[in-house]
């Protein structure tokens, strides 16, 4: 009888196990302290195979980023569904977007926090999928804001800075789930909800918070500003 032959893993498989691996490894120990030698142990896998696939250490690294990215994005874009009012968009959103994170706390710990933290290449891959999510997160408030005030020419920039804050308070919240027992994602995504969606209520409707003024009359600028429509 011949020799039996095994069957080759394809190499699009085989690379995602590396990937796996690789995500688990930077997730858990850091960038720095990660090794290729952890790595490839760890995907079965000799640790030439994984330069060979993946060429360097920065490039298994930009991989993952890229990979990660890119599962975190299609992820809330999946989980909002279209023709409901806003804040249900929002709502189903960011439920989508603490599942993912909760599931993935290697993952999210790759891009939140090993990404942005060891140097510019890796910083800007990060940055990229964060403004993808804050372009997304901005044409939901905006066209709650244009439906609010009848005003469908309404400037982009007026809500862009609610957007920003809306997703730096969901990363931070992320953060603090992830290192929290018990703390689930609806948990998460009804806390900002509570947080922030009131609150953009309260500004949908003209009901606006001003600071109070040096000279005293902060009591009445804001009585007036909670009276005139939000610009």
């Amino acid at each position: 009888m011949g020799a039996v032959k095994t069957k080759r893993m394809p190499r699009a498989v085989r690379e995602q196990q590396m990937l796996d691996a690789a995500v688990r490894t930077f997730g858990q120990r850091g960038y720095m302290a990660a090794s290729m030698d952890e790595i490839a142990e760890l995907a079965g896998v000799s640790k030439p195979l994984v330069y060979l696939y993946l060429n360097s250490k920065e490039d298994l690294f930009t991989a993952c980023i890229r990979r990660e990215a890119k599962a975190l994005t299609e992820a809330v874009r999946a989980g909002t569904r279209p023709g409901l009012p806003a804040d249900r968009q929002l709502w189903s959103g960011l439920t989508a977007f603490f599942t993912h994170t909760a599931r993935h706390p290697d993952g999210w710990a790759v891009l939140h926090l090993q990404a942005r933290t060891h140097g510019e290449v890796f910083a800007a891959e990060a940055a990229a999928m964060r403004a993808e999510i804050v372009a997304f997160v901005t044409q939901l408030i905006l066209a709650a804001a244009r439906d609010a005030h009848r005003d469908p020419d309404l400037p982009e920039r007026e809500v862009a800075g609610l957007a920003e804050a809306l997703v730096g308070a969901a990363e931070s919240l992320a953060d603090w789930a992830n290192a929290t027992s018990g703390v689930t994602a609806r948990q998460s995504a009804a806390t900002l909800m509570n947080f922030a969606w009131a609150g953009l209520g309260d500004l949908m409707a003209g009901r606006r918070w001003s600071p109070p003024d040096d000279d005293g009359g902060g009591a009445a600028g804001a009585q007036a500003a909670s009276t005139s429509p939000a610009t």
